[in-house]
């Protein structure tokens, strides 16, 4: 029989496998840059722009946590890039969520978009209104 430790060890590496953020996994860099909480890099200060563009918090909620839509806070915690991008773009009709690739403001800022939003669910972003890095 293992030992105590070894059972507490494996279980907690298994839920820290579970919990961990998609980058983390894959040992790639995060897609932001943020420090103090709110100051970010160009590319996710564009992506908080397009969020707001796109009055994406009608739904979603001013602080992403979910309103008639998810919470991308939540959402995002699972989700990979690949699947958000293909979500931006199609949408979730049977739930409500518009398809945006028609929108070339949306499209075209879409990897921003989720820098921003994913560090936001990662909890780097700590507020949801972003300014740029000094």
């Amino acid at each position: 029989m293992p030992h105590r430790s070894l059972v507490a060890l494996s279980w907690w590496v298994v839920a820290s496998a579970l919990l961990a953020p998609n980058h983390l996994l894959a040992n790639e860099p995060p897609p932001y840059t943020v420090v103090e909480g709110s100051k970010v890099d160009a590319k996710t200060l564009q992506g908080f722009r397009t969020w707001r563009a796109a009055a994406c918090d009608r739904c979603h909620g001013a602080n992403q946590e979910g309103l008639v839509g998810p919470s991308l806070i939540e959402s995002l915690k699972t989700m990979n890039k690949s699947t958000f991008t293909t979500v931006i773009a199609s949408g979730r009709p049977e739930k409500g969520m518009p398809g945006w690739s028609t929108n070339p403001s949306v499209m075209n800022n879409v990897e921003a978009l989720y820098a921003y939003l994913k560090g936001r669910s990662d909890g780097a972003i700590t507020k949801a209104k972003v300014e740029p890095m000094p």
